[in-house]
């Protein structure tokens, strides 16, 4: 018998996989349990539900007790996504962090240089991004704070070292850290269907120090040991080599599109700043990001856009494209 899930199902699931917290676990479980229709289609999802809900539980009263040095950090999300640096030490995630934003971290030769993770906004165009410097992955170490972050970011950017003699273990020893738990790497994001506490990430590879001499040769032997399961960009945060590349894949991977306001007295629209929303979003979802009374008071648009005539009045579940420029109505 189909499950038959409504959207307002998936709408708490979208919102579980973004969960950063055991709170914010235990709040969408129990919202996705409230949604989720009741009949024998769905028994055995209601069953794996209530049990993640039980050790949510558990997971929370652990956190409550929990030294507040033990406590993931609360970054605020910005932008038109959250995108992370993830890497081994002395990667050159900080140095990648520092050209692709305006953020001023430690940059040393040394290991361990970012012990807290560090945020800054990315521009691709007019569109900025968030993005975040994790603290370094070896097999022996991951700061708590690392799996909930990767959980609840929409992009990935795992960062190999082509000037290290160790890029083989490296990397591996962030694989298998990402392979066996319920946050996970992958080529796209997605709550895995038969296992709804498993969450994959989207990742790409960025494939730092392209300069140095022996790139060619560390790439060549890498992909010799491991077969790279994610597409790859090869970069320099020293030399800026590649950077426009990560700021257009982040936008491409993301699917942004960039919404342009204007107001209904006056004759030009803000092109200053686009409100961002998913690919296949609606101008509910704009009319949300101006404010929440715009939202829930919606009665039409008018659009000009790629995909309209110029002016044309549409219905608040137009899908508007990259570019629109909408005069929204309440």
């Amino acid at each position: 018998m189909p499950a038959n899930l409504t959207a307002q199902y998936h709408r708490a699931e979208a919102a579980y996989r973004q969960a950063e917290s055991s709170q914010e676990e235990l709040d969408c479980l129990q919202w996705m349990l409230r949604e989720l229709p009741k009949h024998k289609g769905t028994d055995r999802l209601q069953a794996d539900l209530k049990t993640k809900i039980a050790r949510a539980k558990l997971d929370v009263q652990r956190e409550a007790t929990a030294p507040a040095a033990g406590k993931p950090p609360k970054i605020p999300k910005q932008g038109a996504g959250r995108v992370l640096l993830v890497g081994a030490p002395n990667s050159g995630k900080s140095q990648l962090l520092a050209a692709l934003t305006r953020a001023t971290p430690e940059i040393a030769n040394y290991p361990f240089t970012t012990l807290s993770p560090l945020p800054g906004m990315m521009l691709f165009e007019d569109c900025p991004f968030q993005l975040i410097d994790l603290p370094p992955i070896t097999a022996d170490f991951m700061e708590a704070s690392v799996v909930g972050l990767v959980r609840g970011a929409d992009l990935v950017f795992l960062v190999i070292d082509l000037a290290s003699d160790h890029l083989i273990e490296d990397s591996q020893a962030i694989w298998e850290r990402f392979s066996g738990g319920k946050t996970r790497l992958g080529r796209e994001t997605y709550l895995d269907e038969n296992d709804i506490g498993v969450s994959y990430t989207q990742t790409l590879v960025l494939l730092n120090k392209i300069e140095v001499p022996d790139a060619a040769e560390r790439l060549d032997l890498l992909n010799e040991f491991w077969d790279i399961p994610f597409d790859c960009l090869e970069v320099s945060g020293m030399q800026g080599i590649g950077l426009e590349q990560v700021r257009r894949a982040t936008f491409e991977r993301l699917e942004v599109v960039r919404v342009y306001t204007k107001h209904p007295l006056q004759k030009q629209p803000d092109l200053t700043k686009p409100f961002a929303i998913r690919k296949g979003g609606t101008l509910l979802d704009v009319a949300a990001n101006v404010h929440h009374e715009m939202a829930r008071n919606l009665k039409f648009a008018r659009v000009w856009g790629s995909a309209v005539h110029g002016g044309t009045t549409v219905k608040p579940d137009y899908q508007p494209q990259d570019g629109d420029v909408v005069e929204l109505h309440a």
